[in-house]
């Protein structure tokens, strides 16, 4: 990969990470030319831990979610390495991938409303999920989930009521934990989680980060957590990639990055904001 780009700070690498990305290259191909998209993109996650992705809209974050899960739509060509639990996924072949997605990669997409099928009740969807890959699916099971997922079963507002409930009759933030819950169904060790907060209030946003920290030390699940909000990244993440243009220009502790960036970049993006409170005080910043 070259030197190593202005930001990134040198470190101890984990001699066994749960994902590592090296050189993972994307362009958009089109009958008059190649643009690129993501260019010398690495990095590694380790096991039962959450790794945040800063940067502005148009970055290339989606394009990375998606090339995780090799979602890309047919013009799209990724070259480089994925490597899950040490198992390439760049040259895994469409049955293999099916079997994986959900098993051992889930996404949770930015629009619960969009993700989630308005025809089907929201147990039917998490059931889905399940039998997809040769789980048990009852009730009870799907019950397990939401409350996993925070949907506790309290009264109206509890996991009974979200399995029997068809995605519009949920608030936002009840739609959102049913993705969640989605996503946990086959325990996967890795969520990628693409800008799950955007469209949530602050409350709900703060509800959240500490339910992924919570699923991360008990469940050991890690998370690439994707968001434009250095506060919910300052307040949730262990480690930090902030990205520009396709490239990942800095990484490191939230404190080091949001406190004191490396990378003109990343300074330019913070330099507008609200200066951030230590970790732990105050509610997390839901730009």
């Amino acid at each position: 990969m070259g030197g190593m780009p202005q930001g990134i700070r040198p470190g101890g690498e984990d001699p066994d990470p749960l994902l590592d990305v090296r050189n993972l290259d994307v362009d958009l191909v089109t009958p008059s030319r190649t643009i690129p998209i993501l260019a010398s993109v690495s990095f590694r996650i380790g096991r039962g831990s959450i790794t945040g992705l800063f940067g502005e809209s148009g970055c290339g974050k989606t394009t990375l979610a998606h090339a995780l899960l090799r979602l890309l739509p047919p013009r799209y060509r990724a070259r480089g390495s994925i490597r899950l639990a040490g198992r390439e996924l760049l040259s895994l072949g469409e049955g293999p991938l099916e079997a994986l997605r959900g098993a051992a990669l889930s996404l949770v997409f930015q629009d619960p409303l969009l993700s989630l099928n308005p025809v089907l009740r929201a147990g039917d969807q998490i059931a889905e999920v399940l039998r997809a890959h040769g789980r048990c699916a009852t009730p009870a099971d799907v019950d397990a989930l939401l409350e996993m997922a925070g949907l506790a079963a309290r009264g109206a507002r509890g996991a009974l009521r979200a399995r029997r409930a068809y995605p519009h009759q949920l608030s936002g933030g009840e739609r959102q934990r049913v993705t969640i819950a989605q996503a946990l169904a086959c325990r996967p060790p890795l969520i990628v989680a693409d800008e799950p907060f955007s469209a949530l209030d602050t409350t709900l946003v703060a509800e959240l980060t500490l339910l992924f920290r919570r699923l991360r030390d008990e469940l050991g699940t890690s998370f690439l957590l994707i968001s434009h909000s250095p506060g919910v990244l300052a307040r949730t993440a262990d480690q930090v990639l902030v990205m520009e243009r396709g490239r990942i220009v800095e990484s490191g502790a939230p404190r080091q990055v949001f406190h004191r960036p490396a990378h003109p970049y990343t300074a330019g993006l913070l330099r507008d904001l609200p200066r951030l409170p230590p970790r732990g005080q105050g509610p997390p910043h839901a730009a």
